[in-house]
């Protein structure tokens, strides 16, 4: 379907710089835009070595198209930039309409994710981070996956993955760190998916990612639960007391090194963790991450929070993953308008995992 053109990958390694590759995402939608907006701050520029791995000529007429708004915020260069131009057929080059994904748009970003999968696989990238792709798209292209993180999972040869969600807060600078039990299913098979083996799984990779990539190794850890009010001593839920609760129960034996708080009532699990971002002097000890049972209930409190500078980081990979945690916009892409702040912040977290990985390396 496409042919990669290795004369355009600049393999710039420097000493002490992270190499991150940035895939361009749906090419309709506004990937291109907020990468132009964050590769033009100087602070990711000048402290990291960054290619793009995408379609140069868009970035070429995304930057030309935008550029015609004096009010735009600025925009990086596509000629300055190291660009890994992965070549199309011309029924998909075509076939990209802006602002609408398709199955055009969808095996583009597709072929952008495997190229960029397999160049850090081989070595010469420290870190993927991945814009915005439609699933719609993909499955239209004929590519079934739930999202990007199984994608990566599955090329890399792992099953024990997850999906965290990094953010720091403006207001008091505290790290909000969030994994999800379970992901992209309908919410009726969640009950049916949640297992005492699955949450151990996910705690595991909780525990590796806060030691490995925090530097945190006594953690304070919050379990939601499933039911509300924690089911209410099987009042309104049997999980909690049929599973949960024991499950627990064991979990706190096997690591006495940890705090494990819960089953925590879903409804105000997110009250301690709200007031440490907002600054709330009353608030002590949050936890230094929280284990969300399913999809909305983690990412609810989340992208209220954070909406503009949550990091979607996938963790049990054999390299660094990190995304925005937002979606395409095809209904604003190439009008200017996409905020870029989320983008920054899963480069400058991309970094900052890699130099905490690298220098837990060279400690050993």
């Amino acid at each position: 379907m496409y042919q990669n053109n290795q004369d355009n990958l600049i393999n710039s390694v420097k000493e002490n710089r992270p190499r991150l590759v940035l895939t361009l995402g749906d090419p309709a939608g506004i990937g291109s835009e907020v990468i132009l907006k964050a590769l033009a701050d100087q602070e990711i520029s000048q402290k990291y070595d960054v290619t793009v791995v995408g379609n140069r000529d868009l970035l070429a007429e995304t930057y030309r198209k935008l550029n015609l708004n004096e009010n735009l915020a600025p925009l990086a260069n596509p000629n300055d930039l190291s660009v890994c131009d992965v070549q199309l057929d011309g029924k998909t080059q075509g076939g990209i309409i802006p602002g609408i994904g398709n199955a055009a748009s969808g095996a583009a970003s597709f072929a952008y994710m495997e190229y960029a999968i397999a160049q850090t696989l081989a070595g010469k990238f420290d870190a993927i981070v991945t814009g915005p792709i439609a699933k719609s798209a993909w499955k239209a292209a004929g590519y079934n996956y739930p999202g990007q993180t199984e994608l990566l999972a599955q090329k890399s040869g792992v099953d024990r993955f997850g999906m965290l969600f990094v953010a720091r807060s403006p207001h008091t600078g505290w790290t909000l760190r969030t994994i999800l039990a379970t992901t992209h299913i309908p919410l009726r098979q969640v009950a049916d998916v949640l297992t005492p083996q699955l949450l151990t799984q996910k705690l595991d990779l909780l525990v590796e990612c806060l030691e490995k990539d925090f530097g945190i190794y006594r953690g304070r850890i919050a379990i939601a639960g499933l039911n509300p009010h924690s089911g209410e001593q099987g009042q309104l839920g049997h999980e909690e007391q049929d599973w949960l609760i024991p499950w627990l129960e064991q979990e706190r034996q096997n690591r006495p090194q940890l705090q494990l708080n819960g089953p925590i009532p879903p409804d105000t699990m997110w009250v301690k963790p709200g007031q440490a971002w907002y600054g709330n002097s009353l608030v002590q000890n949050p936890a230094d991450g929280y284990l969300a049972l399913y999809h909305d209930q983690g990412l609810i409190p989340v992208k209220l929070m954070a909406f503009d500078r949550a990091v979607n980081t996938s963790i049990g990979l054999p390299f660094v993953r990190t995304s925005p945690d937002h979606g395409t916009a095809f209904d604003i892409a190439g009008k200017g308008m996409a905020d870029a702040t989320s983008m920054k912040a899963a480069i400058h977290l991309a970094a900052e995992l890699v130099s905490q990985r690298l220098a837990k390396k060279n400690d050993e």
